[in-house]
């Protein structure tokens, strides 16, 4: 079952676009794509990426790192 997480494999600031792109199954670059469309209308997406920073678990550490 997959679960929504923060990326730790594609993480710029807190790794919620790579965890959004990890679970969708899309690269990362057109999530992050999206998020910056969506701060320049209205900056929606500051908000949102704050509160999903916040809100989502971070994943979980394998044993190789």
């Amino acid at each position: 079952m997959k679960k929504l997480t923060k990326s730790s494999e594609h993480k710029m600031l807190a790794g919620v676009c790579g965890g959004f792109a990890e679970y969708l199954g899309f690269d990362v670059t057109w999530i992050r794509l999206a998020w910056v469309i969506l701060t320049l209308i209205g900056g929606s997406g500051i908000l949102l990426y704050i509160i999903a920073a916040i809100i989502m678990p971070s994943a979980p550490k394998s044993e190789w790192e």
